[in-house]
């Protein structure tokens, strides 16, 4: 006995904690999970060509991960979908990624080189806006006073004028927070995340501010966008890189 717990004695939060680890601890359920950050609702057979695997392997992925309480499944008709079953999930996922040490050596192709780029530049993280895109928007709200990061995420008073005066509606009244801090994997920085992030990018989704890059998860900002976050935020796009 060591401070009158016996040998058998397990705690029960970590042995959860471990079953969690689990489900995420396989390379092509990774995949799935890093694939549907993008929010949307993935087919089982979408997912195996992203993952480069069997329709048959995957299912079986796929149902420990909603088994799990990771993904949440809904059909129509014939076909199977399954989404990050909450905002909660899609933080995780996306803190274990910004923990990973970078890749050695350089994707192979010009393909794989182009849609690094892209996500880099600007992506979706689930229902808010990442990459260095994410980056310079939340930093410039920042500078602004419409954001503070040095007591936490929070949205000041000017915050909540300034969503309001860009006709940005913030869903309130939730569990959810206003604002929340979301490290971001390839810039290793907090980007904004909460119900302050997931306006800002529908809003930039649904007014033509950004455009989706092909069928995966990066954005690409439009001329209209680019006015708009110079005049709303001072965020000048053409210094995001290539």
């Amino acid at each position: 006995m060591l401070g009158g717990m016996t040998s058998t004695s397990k705690d029960p939060q970590a042995a959860g904690l471990a079953r969690l680890a689990g489900l995420i601890a396989d390379e092509t359920r990774a995949a799935c999970l890093m694939a549907l950050l993008d929010g949307r609702a993935w087919t089982a057979g979408e997912l195996a060509r992203h993952a480069g695997v069997a329709a048959s392997t995957v299912s079986e992925h796929l149902g420990k991960l909603v088994a799990g309480g990771l993904l949440a499944e809904e059909r129509q008709g014939r076909h199977r979908y399954v989404r990050l079953a909450d905002a909660g999930v899609a933080q995780l996922v996306e803190d274990l990624a910004a923990r990973v040490p970078p890749a050695v050596g350089r994707p192979r192709g010009l393909r794989a080189v182009s849609a690094g780029a892209a996500m880099a530049r600007g992506r979706t993280c689930y229902d808010h806006l990442a990459g260095r895109l994410g980056i310079a928007v939340t930093d410039a709200m920042t500078r602004r006073g419409l954001l503070r990061q040095d007591t936490g995420f929070a949205l000041t008073d000017a915050g909540v004028e300034w969503f309001e005066g860009a006709g940005i509606p913030l869903e309130r009244g939730g569990r959810r927070p206003l604002a929340r801090g979301c490290l971001d994997w390839t810039e290793r920085r907090p980007h904004l995340a909460g119900v302050a992030g997931a306006a800002l990018c529908r809003h930039a989704l649904e007014a033509g501010w950004c455009v989706r890059v092909g069928s995966g998860r990066a954005v690409k900002v439009t001329a209209l966008g680019e006015g708009a976050l110079r005049e709303l935020l001072g965020v000048e796009v053409a210094a995001l890189g290539g």
